[in-house]
């Protein structure tokens, strides 16, 4: 059986160098390929050098949708900059911030948001 190649960022014009040196960044599918807007996004602690420990989702996704790899993309920070502008001024934001779009459509730093803790899993072998 084939597999439909996913189409991203439909509707998104060319991709622009707003972002110099732009590491990954996790983007929900349903940003990605359906087309859902950003309405929430959070910076964990980065995995390699090539992340930047952000995520962003469209505030549709539960954790079982989130917990399948399928659902999930990795892009250059630069990608969904180009894709939504409006989240640019937050990126400089430490690890552990978490913001969400208010009903006018500005993003705003929330504070009851846990980050999942790593370090639980982590060994010290």
């Amino acid at each position: 059986m084939r597999h439909k190649k996913k189409k991203y960022f439909p509707g998104m014009g060319k991709v622009r160098q707003l972002i110099p040196d732009s590491p990954g960044c996790i983007v929900s599918n349903r940003i990605a390929v359906e087309g859902l807007p950003v309405r929430f996004m959070y910076r964990d602690k980065p995995c390699n050098s090539y992340d930047t420990g952000w995520c962003f989702l469209s505030g549709h996704e539960s954790d079982a949708y989130m917990n399948d790899a399928r659902n999930h993309t990795i892009f250059a920070l630069n990608t969904i900059a180009n894709y939504d502008p409006g989240l640019i001024p937050f990126l400089g934001a430490e690890i552990g911030c978490v913001f969400e779009r208010d009903d006018s459509g500005e993003f705003v730093q929330v504070f009851d948001y846990p980050i999942p803790d790593d370090e639980e899993e982590e060994s010290d072998d």
